[in-house]
């Protein structure tokens, strides 16, 4: 799964979500994407099974590209313990989505097997997503 290799800071405060996407939110790599349409935070492990759920499909055609890191960590503390004793230990880690950020992209497949890896990506996440064509392109 993803997480960054080394952090500044173990613990970090939440970061906002609120506006929309102020970078990557067009086609930067593959001609088809995937679009958010919602915040909120997506985890390593549902980013991991998007990636797994679009090469199954895609049956290692053509080329997938992940336009989002997990790299915001996030705490919990242990069952049953009472309020107050500090911020609790790391338990993952999370990418931080606002609306109009391109999650994935894919190169080198038709539009229609394209849209099906997509759409079952789509289905592995906790907000609405929408499935976009780069303008320029002409494919079968």
């Amino acid at each position: 799964m993803l997480e960054p290799k080394r952090v500044r800071r173990r613990r970090q405060h939440r970061r906002s979500l609120d506006g929309t996407a102020q970078r990557g939110h067009t086609l930067a790599f593959g001609d088809f994407g995937l679009k958010a349409l919602e915040p909120k935070y997506i985890t390593s492990r549902q980013i991991e099974s998007c990636r797994i759920a679009i090469a199954r499909q895609l049956q290692r055609d053509g080329q997938t590209w992940i336009r989002i890191f997990p790299d915001m960590p996030k705490t919990t503390k242990p069952a049953e313990t009472r309020m107050g004793k500090g911020k609790g230990a790391l338990d993952h880690y999370v990418a931080v989505v606002k609306p109009g950020r391109m999650l994935f992209e894919v190169a080198g497949v038709s539009k229609e097997l394209a849209r099906k890896a997509m759409r079952r990506a789509a289905h592995k996440l906790p907000i609405k997503t929408k499935f976009v064509v780069r303008r320029d392109y002409d494919g079968p």
